[in-house]
């Protein structure tokens, strides 16, 4: 079974099912675990240029407006790795090579078939189904079930724990300008941590909010983690909002109740490290012990503006 993976979820189920040795070809964005690096990188983004929330916004709109591609696909390399199976994604065409791209470069192959899945997960249980579907696809089925079998548990286990604790309101960043909140599976995360998510929805779309609306919900705590954004690009960008006068004022700012935290390697990413970001919350908001060690390593408190 030769794979390519072209979603960094995908990669991380791959290899959480012991199938990493199978894999022959990733995407740019595939990082984890740090063996995949070693593999050819088969996408690149089109807007090498930008580095702002900002600029990379702008840039990305414009491309989508003239109906191009935000990414690119190496075909040519990616038919040279002859690969069985090719797992891709068609849920946004913004965070990863799309369905269309992957079909338009197979298309041209001659003499030569392979299997293309195309995960779109909305929900904690899509995440944790395409977790079944990956395995189903590449002959790892019963690997696929006692990995989403232990997921479930360690799930359960953080809600456990945090059981009976104050229920916090909490606000999303995942993106900073403009800015926007998190839906998908992170209200479920958050629930599950012992949060309520004051944007977004559990299964929807992540929704644009101003500034305006972020001082009216004025929540308890506030978690930066843009899309694609790891700690240190998030700090670097944090002034756009420290800048802003009614930031300030929202009460998570002046109880030091905002955090940064890595989007790009937990918030982002609907593979089996779900579990670790709703453990990542259970710390921020409730200081559980037990996920402590996810201080300074995931998530960090933002600086006092």
């Amino acid at each position: 079974m030769r794979v390519v993976s072209l979603i960094a979820s995908a990669t991380e189920i791959v290899c959480a099912l012991d199938a990493g040795c199978d894999m022959v070809g990733r995407s740019h964005e595939c990082d984890f675990p740090e063996t995949v690096l070693a593999l050819p990188h088969l996408t690149a983004p089109k807007f090498h240029d930008a580095k702002s929330s900002l600029a990379i916004d702008k840039a990305v709109k414009t491309l989508v407006e003239q109906g191009l591609a935000v990414y690119e696909v190496d075909a040519a390399r990616l038919e040279s790795l002859q690969p069985d199976v090719i797992v891709t994604q068609d849920q946004c065409e913004v965070c990863a090579v799309s369905l269309a791209d992957v079909e338009a470069a197979v298309c041209q192959w001659t003499g030569r078939a392979a299997t293309v899945l195309s995960l779109r997960p909305h929900t904690l249980n899509d995440v944790l189904g395409d977790i079944g579907r990956v395995g189903a696809v590449i002959g790892r089925t019963p690997q696929a079930e006692v990995l989403v079998a232990s997921l479930r548990a360690r799930l359960a286990a953080i809600a456990e724990e945090v059981h009976g604790k104050c229920r916090l309101r909490v606000a999303f960043i995942e993106w900073i300008e403009p800015l926007m909140s998190c839906g998908h599976w992170v209200p479920e995360l958050t629930e599950i941590a012992g949060g309520i998510s004051v944007f977004g929805e559990p299964g929807e779309t992540s929704p644009w909010i101003t500034h305006g609306e972020l001082a009216a919900a004025d929540p308890d705590v506030i978690v930066i983690a843009p899309c694609g954004y790891d700690i240190a690009a998030s700090m670097a960008e944090y002034g756009t909002l420290t800048r802003r006068p009614d930031w300030r004022q929202l009460r998570a700012v002046k109880t030091g109740r905002v955090c940064i935290a890595d989007g790009n390697a937990f918030f982002n990413r609907p593979g089996p490290r779900v579990v670790e970001t709703a453990e990542i919350l259970a710390a921020i908001l409730h200081s559980a012990p037990r996920f402590m060690h996810h201080w300074g390593v995931s998530y960090i408190q933002a600086p006092a503006v």
